[in-house]
């Protein structure tokens, strides 16, 4: 595919909501190659989101597979890949059997069963608690709820958890699980930072809020820093010899680390089908006043990062919608286009609530509008107004972690699939009124797992993965930017 370049080489999996990419990265941090397999999603009535746990597992084999097909065609050998890393969609989850058969569909991060649960569990004055032990919120983003659901919902599984009988996992302990044919049953603080069950200042499984969820019976995996040695694999016959797996991490995570976001104050934003926006704020938990969560950022053998986070459940979705439910255009990249047409949104705004609001505003039970139209508005002002929607979302984001740290944002770097829209990236910049910068890697997800495992490895030393990123395109915001639309756009959102 690209350059030809000597090994050593790292291996990364990027196991997404919508796809699987695969890249293979040199010691320099170059791409060497890259194969992307899409991914099918079960979209069910209730808000019931849903993949099929045996489709992920092949759907990263075939990523995999082609990815390596396109090292070799660069004249590059497989065998001088020494290493893999693996991020992962987050909060995600499977359950299986002891035999490793899983007993129900992947329950997806964006599937919203449990809110009536949720509004049981903050009645039953469980909030706070969970709050205070695992930095979050009760909501149907996480997945612990969503497990109760099941329990709740479905009697095979009641009794299989009662018996102690069930594994439950995030993606990433699923794929291992799989990729090592059952011998690592593991998982890292990220990814168990995400399940509503996991205590930030223990770095435990907390059993407490297990018991208070009647799943005190669940088996889980153990915990361990996300660049640690989580065993080997030839990832089913894909390699001539296993190769040890030095990292796994929650895909947001993984692009903290990516993009450098090694000290406090340090955030990057991912615009992706949501938008996770991180803040690092240093190796001790602190509670958010703000409605941001406190999460683990990354971790390594005697170093845990913890970071505020705002979770944004519909950006890219809001694009899709459009896309697929209102055919307003063919190809996402239309979009820029369409938004530069219009002088401005001439009052139409988007409030993307297609799965709920998520940070700062945690309206789980929201329902989307398009407001404010009138007979001379067209699809491109619509289209404008879906695409400023992310940039009101981040905002709104920013300055709860400004409130919460006393910190004014200056700078964020940004990842992910819509950073290829200059017409967002701009918006976004006058919004924040603050540089934007874009890392010449677009797949910072695979990157920053990728160094985390180099660093496992002792391939580099986290100086040495500093001095890597050094060239960036920069937004700067325009002079005079008067962001009054923002304030409708809120208005409309708190009616």
């Amino acid at each position: 595919m690209t350059k030809k370049i000597a090994g050593p080489y790292i291996l990364c999996i990027d196991q997404g909501t919508s796809s699987t990419k695969t890249l293979i990265f040199d010691q320099s941090g170059e791409v060497v190659a890259k194969a992307t397999q899409p991914l099918k999603t079960h979209y069910g009535e209730n808000g019931f989101v849903e993949q099929n746990p045996e489709a992920i597992y092949q759907n990263v084999l075939a990523s995999v597979g082609n990815c390596l097909t396109e090292l070799q065609k660069a004249g590059a050998d497989k065998n001088e890949v020494v290493t893999i890393g693996i991020s992962n969609q987050r909060e995600t989850f499977v359950i299986w059997d002891k035999l490793g058969e899983p007993l129900h569909n992947a329950v997806v991060w964006q599937c919203k069963r449990s809110i009536d649960i949720c509004n049981k569990l903050k009645s039953s004055g469980l909030e706070p608690l969970i709050n205070e032990r695992t930095g979050l919120l009760i909501d149907p983003y996480f997945s612990a709820t969503k497990l109760v659901w099941l329990y709740q919902n479905n009697i095979k599984i009641k009794q299989s958890i009662d018996a102690g009988e069930v594994y439950f996992g995030t993606i990433d302990t699923w794929l291992l699980f799989k990729l090592t044919n059952g011998k690592q049953y593991l998982t890292d603080h990220t990814n168990a930072s995400r399940t509503l069950f996991f205590n930030l200042k223990t770095l435990k499984w907390d059993l407490e809020i297990l018991d208070a969820l009647n799943l005190s019976t669940l088996r889980l995996p153990k915990v361990q820093p996300s660049a640690s040695d989580f065993g080997y694999s030839n990832i089913n016959g894909l390699f001539d010899s296993p190769v040890k797996i030095s990292a796994m991490i929650g895909d947001s995570h993984a692009a903290a680390f990516g993009e450098g976001c090694f000290s406090p104050g340090t955030a990057k934003a991912t615009l992706g089908t949501g938008c996770s926006l991180l803040m690092n704020i240093g190796q001790t938990a602190t509670s958010s006043k703000n409605g941001m969560i406190t999460t683990v950022c990354w971790s390594t053998e005697g170093r845990v990062d913890y970071a505020l986070e705002g979770v944004i459940v519909s950006c890219g979705a809001t694009i899709e919608w459009l896309k697929h439910e209102l055919g307003l255009f063919k190809n996402s990249e239309d979009t820029q286009l369409m938004a530069d047409s219009v002088k401005d949104n001439n009052g139409v705004y988007i409030i993307p609530a297609f799965s709920g609001l998520g940070a700062p505003h945690w309206k789980m039970e929201k329902k989307a509008e398009i407001v404010g139209l009138n007979l001379s508005c067209n699809k491109n002002h619509i289209v404008r107004a879906a695409l400023e929607s992310v940039a009101y979302q981040i905002n709104s984001v920013v300055l709860a972690m400004e409130w919460d740290t006393g910190i004014p944002l200056k700078e964020l770097m940004v990842n992910g699939g819509m950073t290829n829209n200059a017409f967002l990236l701009q918006f976004i910049t006058d919004t924040l009124n603050c540089i934007l910068k874009i890392g010449t890697t677009a797949d910072v997800s695979a990157l920053g797992a990728g160094l985390l495992a180099g660093l496992s490895c002792r391939m580099y030393t986290l100086d040495e993965i500093s001095a890597l990123r050094t060239q960036f395109t920069s937004y700067q915001p325009a002079a005079n930017f008067k962001n009054k639309s923002y304030v409708e756009w809120l208005n409309y959102l708190n009616r």
